[in-house]
């Protein structure tokens, strides 16, 4: 069967059933922009096309598995299951500003090993499809559409480096961004990467309109090495050149992970000031979220707050970020499913 996200196989089918344009107009924005439900699309379209539709096309490319809502602060935790019996996670995400966010995965598992992340013990599985990417974002938005919300922001944050997607990424950000289908403001939609110099290149010359997000934690090689496998081989000086490159098409998100006795002391502000220095950028402060099996602790919240005050005063604008979905394992870092789910 065919994937509501096969535009081709869309367009086979309309010619097929001689559906007009406007009634396909109606059947795509059903789907990708009011978050109906597969019956409320399909009547939408003419009654002698709905059975073909239906017939021919797979609604859903995961299968919603389990749903854990946070008790504090309004997150949601999605786990999903592949059609060959792997699980995924996403995230909703309720700020106190209203603006409904998403966190999505881009890989089962992730071949990184960064020290800080719970995804990374898992190891590295395989690519998500762009099919598996997008549908992510398709049931969340039916998730809280009964809320009266509506999802305003995806980021490519959970599971998985995107940037080792780059295929399945490219094409799910074409699809999220099209007119016809979601239209998403490339804004509205940003990919974290731990620092991957090409495929960083690629994506700033073919997405020039969605934000970037680095995981930088050090600017202190040595450090960073030991925090990030991958630092061996991409250099702060190599990331700094690509830095540079994207933030011609506006502010680059920096994303600093807090740690105690590692990554926050004065030598570390230093070093970070002077390598973000005459690069715009947007410094997060982000607190560590603990998981099991791991011996790094995070930084109090007073010296996190010096540490983000020192930045603001060097002239970095920089925000002091708090974690939402920590009581379900939801946050930042946290995201693991070991298991195949049957």
């Amino acid at each position: 069967m065919a994937s509501i996200y096969d535009t081709a196989g869309l367009e086979a089918l309309r010619v097929r059933n001689a559906v007009q344009p406007h009634r396909m107009k109606l059947f795509r924005n059903a789907l990708f922009k009011k978050a109906r439900g597969w019956d409320e699309a399909l009547e939408t379209l003419p009654e002698n096309a709905r059975t073909d539709f239906a017939d021919t096309l797979r609604f859903e490319s995961l299968e919603l598995a389990e749903r854990h809502d946070s008790e504090i602060d309004g997150a949601s935790k999605l786990i999903f299951k592949t059609t060959d019996g792997h699980l995924i996670e996403s995230v909703i995400l309720r700020p106190k500003t209203g603006r409904t966010s998403l966190c999505i995965s881009s890989q089962i598992g992730c071949a990184c090993y960064c020290s800080f992340c719970a995804t990374g013990k898992m190891g590295f599985t395989r690519n998500l499809t762009s099919d598996e990417i997008l549908d992510q974002v398709t049931q969340a938005s039916r998730l809280v559409k009964p809320e009266g919300r509506s999802i305003r922001n995806v980021v490519f944050m959970g599971m998985g480096e995107p940037l080792l997607n780059l295929a399945h990424l490219f094409e799910a950000l074409e699809f999220l961004r099209a007119a016809p289908l979601f239209n998403y403001a490339g804004s509205r939609l940003m990919v974290s990467t731990v620092g991957i110099p090409q495929a960083m290149a690629r994506f700033t010359e073919q997405h020039p309109e969605v934000q970037l997000a680095l995981s930088l934690h050090s600017a202190r090689q040595e450090v960073r090495e030991k925090l990030m496998p991958q630092a061996r081989t991409y250099t702060l000086d190599r990331l700094r050149e690509e830095l540079l490159n994207a933030s011609q098409n506006g502010k680059v998100m920096i994303e600093y992970l807090m740690l105690a006795g590692v990554n926050d002391g004065e030598e570390d502000l230093l070093a970070l000031e002077d390598y973000l220095r005459d690069i715009p950028v947007h410094i997060n402060i982000i607190p560590f979220n603990e998981y099991a099996g791991c011996n790094l602790r995070g930084t109090p919240k007073a010296e996190m707050t010096g540490f983000s005050n020192r930045l603001k005063a060097a002239g970095f604008q920089t925000t002091l970020r708090y974690s939402l979905g920590a009581d379900i394992a939801a946050a930042c870092g946290q995201l693991v499913q070991h298991k195949k789910g049957f």
